[in-house]
C-alpha cells in the first residue's frame, strides 16, 4: 500500500504550515502516512524569532529554509491542509484539488508577541491532533 500523502500550506511556509508539520511528525504513529508543508508564496525572509520560541516552548523546532509548492507537488497529495485564513479559496478551486482541500483558518501573527504566536501552536496543535485521531480511526 502507497503512503498516504498530506500536505500543510500556509501563505509563506514560514509558520503555520511548518508547526502543522512538525508536530504531525511528532505525534503520528502510522508509517503510511507522510506529510509535508509548502507556502503558496515563494519568501525570502529568514524565520521569526518569536514564533521559533513560540514553537520550541511546546518541543517543536522550526528550521531550514521555505518551500513553496507548485501545481505538480499538488497533484501527488492526496490531501491538502490550508493552515491560514489568509489564502483565498479559489486558489485550490481546480477540479482534481476539490475534494482533497481543507482549510483550517489559522491567522498569521508575524511580529506581534510571542503570546500571540503561543496561542496560534496550540490552536494548530488541537487541530492535528484531531486530524491524526481521524487518520487513526481510518486505518
Amino acid at each position: 500500500m502507497k503512503p498516504k500523502k498530506i500536505l500543510f500550506v500556509c501563505k509563506y511556509n514560514r509558520f503555520r504550515s511548518r508547526v502543522a508539520e512538525t508536530y504531525f511528525k511528532k505525534i503520528n504513529r502510522n508509517k503510511g502516512i507522510k506529510v509535508q508543508s509548502a507556502g503558496l508564496i515563494k519568501g525570502y525572509l529568514p524565520l521569526d524569532k518569536s514564533q521559533i520560541a513560540a514553537a520550541g516552548e511546546y518541543g517543536i523546532k522550526l528550521s531550514g529554509k521555505p518551500r513553496t509548492m507548485s501545481m505538480d507537488f499538488l497533484d501527488k497529495q492526496d490531501k491538502i491542509i490550508v493552515v491560514a485564513n489568509d489564502i483565498p479559496k479559489i486558489v485550490f478551486n481546480y477540479p482534481s484539488y476539490k475534494k482533497k482541500v481543507v482549510i483550517w483558518k489559522i491567522p498569521d501573527n508575524l511580529g506581534s508577541s510571542v503570546e500571540k504566536d503561543k496561542k496560534i501552536v496550540r490552536s494548530i496543535m488541537k487541530k492535528v491532533s484531531q486530524l491524526n485521531k481521524k487518520l487513526e480511526k481510518e486505518k
